[in-house]
């Protein structure tokens, strides 16, 4: 499916919207420390290694939206304070190429790699600025495409905020099929945990040892306590996903709490 512009769309459900509506949240608020290192010699950058297209159709209205990029580069053009640098990722190179057309035709000037989000994630941490100010949108469809080497990569910069989309939904209906495939999605996503998470429980308990020892791996990076903001469907009230902030940054950490959605903190299963 083509957009009025030629390029073709993504597709997602309703609940995109709260999410780009909490990255265009932070974005926003995080300006004025954003500005700080925009007028300094760090610079402020940008980085979604899971981009897409750069717009998408919401199934369920056909309604079109921007997707994160898009949105993250629109509210810090219009909030005054833009980003130094737009680094945007994807495995699938024509999606990449329409959102850096995108993102050029609204004024920005976005690098962009294709490859899996493990790959790009260590060449994009080895062109940016050291003392800059770096914020990392995850976005991934599955617990697989986010290996914990993504994380480790990005938690070495000094300065980095990462907003991440963790499946609740995949992690809820493939935890056997996962738990039973050696090296497999939940190998990937946090390394070690067969020797931590006991399967000899509940599902639920199960689940959420699984997500407790994952957060304490981001702690072993130098990366505090995660904040955990549970998004689910409104028809069936289906757990969908958790938006994950981490930071090194105590002061980050209390603008996402500004932000976030209260009601979800805390309920991770």
């Amino acid at each position: 499916m083509l957009d009025d512009d030629g390029l073709p769309l993504d597709e997602v459900g309703a609940w995109a919207k709260e999410k780009h509506e909490r990255l265009r949240k932070y974005v926003d608020i995080s300006r004025a420390a954003r500005r700080k290192f925009v007028k300094g010699r760090g610079g402020a950058t940008y980085i979604d290694l899971y981009c897409g297209t750069g717009r998408a159709v919401i199934r369920e209205t056909g309604e079109t939206i921007d997707g994160s990029p898009l949105v993250a580069f629109k509210c810090a053009k219009e909030g005054g304070v833009p980003f130094s640098e737009i680094h945007i990722a994807d495995v699938d190179e024509v999606k990449c190429d329409a959102t850096a057309k995108r993102i050029a035709n609204a004024g920005g000037v976005p690098t962009t790699y294709v490859g899996r989000a493990e790959e790009t994630a260590a060449r994009i941490v080895a062109r940016l600025n050291p003392y800059g100010l770096h914020f990392a949108f995850l976005d991934p469809y599955k617990l697989d495409d986010l290996p914990f080497s993504v994380i480790e990569a990005l938690g070495r910069l000094k300065r980095v905020d990462m907003l991440i989309h963790v499946s609740a939904l995949d992690l809820q209906r493939n935890l056997d099929a996962y738990s039973m495939s050696e090296n497999g999605p939940l190998d990937h996503f946090a390394p070690g945990w067969r020797e931590v998470v006991s399967r000899k429980q509940t599902q639920p308990a199960t689940r959420a040892a699984y997500i407790a020892y994952w957060a304490s791996k981001m702690e072993s990076l130098g990366l505090p306590p995660a904040r955990y903001e549970l998004v689910s469907g409104i028809a069936k009230n289906q757990r969908l996903y958790w938006l994950v902030f981490v930071s090194h940054s105590g002061f980050a950490k209390g603008l996402w709490d500004k932000i976030r959605n209260i009601s979800g903190q805390g309920e991770l299963l």
